[in-house]
């Protein structure tokens, strides 16, 4: 349960399960404010008779507009206080959801790391999110950066274990009503299918998406996340940024937005294998994205998709052609280029044939 006023990093305990409050019905409303905020184009989730073609029973929520609400049922206990959302792995979309479902969601503490400076240290979670039916449909593994409440306070650590670098094909969940006889290129604009793809292809998405305070803010509230380094200004003031900071899953729902050229004919994400922000996103920022294809995956099930495997890189303020390199290696760990705020890992369905 959340204290008033958040929790620190001493109030998380190894092992502890958090059954978050607030549970939350989805509704068109929903779909059509995500459209609104961030442009997306997938046909699958705003056009009823091309997911029914698809075998849907109706339209199904994004998958990254169900990723959003369901972390934000998990802000109050855990990130409340965030100094920063550092990284994801093992995200896993179970199971689609629809309009009318009721998402709930809770956490396990996996890990606890206190930071050198013995001011903050990391939390790591394991989340899970199930429908009204008590079916799960969407888990993920996170770690986001805690303040201390005392600083002298003694910490007992413990590193969490065996969070995977990527989510294997047999643990992902295909809907086994998937069909694609009846796919209409005409709906997506696209004729690409998953043999046109070939690994290490790189798309520079040309398409630059520039945020304002207003549309950051409406998307925080949509998912309820009120962590107070996306909602309060007075407080950010006495920040190194000295403003609110774009909340990250903004930042992924934008940046997939700007990938859908190119992957016109993607059809569900599976999974997120991996995830950083790796630098700041502010209001006035521009974004633009770019696409690695890292790799290809048969389904021995589904004979008519197939799987790829993307690197999604996020930049800000600069054109992703003039972009010539995402990180340097250092010793210990990566050192991103100033204008990269996002590195996703991640797998969609295409179809297959022609």
């Amino acid at each position: 349960m959340s204290k008033i006023g958040g929790n620190f990093l001493e109030d998380f305990h190894y092992g502890d399960i958090i059954h978050h409050a607030i549970p939350r019905s989805i509704t068109s409303g929903d779909a059509s404010m995500f459209l609104g905020l961030t442009g997306t184009r997938y046909p699958l989730f705003c056009a009823k008779n091309f997911a029914n073609s698809l075998g849907f029973e109706s339209t199904p929520i994004d998958d990254i507009l169900l990723f959003n609400i369901a972390f934000g049922r998990t802000v109050q206990d855990i990130s409340l206080n965030a100094v920063a959302n550092l990284g994801y792995a093992e995200v896993i979309f179970h199971s689609p959801v629809f309009f009318g479902d009721t998402i709930s969601s809770q956490s396990e503490i996996i890990g606890i790391k206190e930071n050198s400076n013995k001011t903050n240290g990391i939390v790591y979670v394991h989340s899970s999110s199930f429908n009204q039916h008590d079916k799960m449909v969407l888990s993920w593994k996170r770690w986001v950066m805690i303040p201390k409440r005392d600083k002298n306070k003694t910490i007992k650590e413990v590193l969490p274990k065996n969070i995977k670098p990527e989510v294997a094909v047999k643990r992902m969940n295909i809907p086994g009503f998937l069909k694609t006889n009846n796919f209409n290129d005409k709906d997506t604009g696209s004729s690409l299918r998953w043999e046109d793809y070939h690994k290490n292809d790189e798309i520079n998405h040309s398409r630059g998406l520039t945020i304002d305070e207003a549309s950051h803010t409406l998307a925080t509230h949509l998912y309820q996340n009120d962590a107070k380094l996306h909602f309060n200004a007075h407080q950010m003031k006495a920040s190194p940024f000295k403003r609110r900071l774009v909340y990250g899953g903004h930042v992924i729902s934008l940046c997939r937005s700007i990938a859908h050229e190119g992957f016109e004919n993607n059809l569900i994400m599976t999974a997120i294998h991996a995830g950083t922000h790796s630098n700041p996103v502010l209001a006035d920022d521009t974004l633009y994205a770019k696409t690695v294809i890292t790799g290809k995956d048969e389904l021995p099930d589904h004979q008519d998709i197939g799987v790829l495997k993307l690197k999604l890189i996020g930049i800000k303020n600069q054109i992703p052609s003039s972009l010539k390199s995402t990180y340097q290696e250092s010793a210990e760990s990566k050192i991103y280029n100033e204008n990269v705020v996002l590195d996703l890992d991640y797998s969609i369905v295409v179809p297959k044939g022609k």
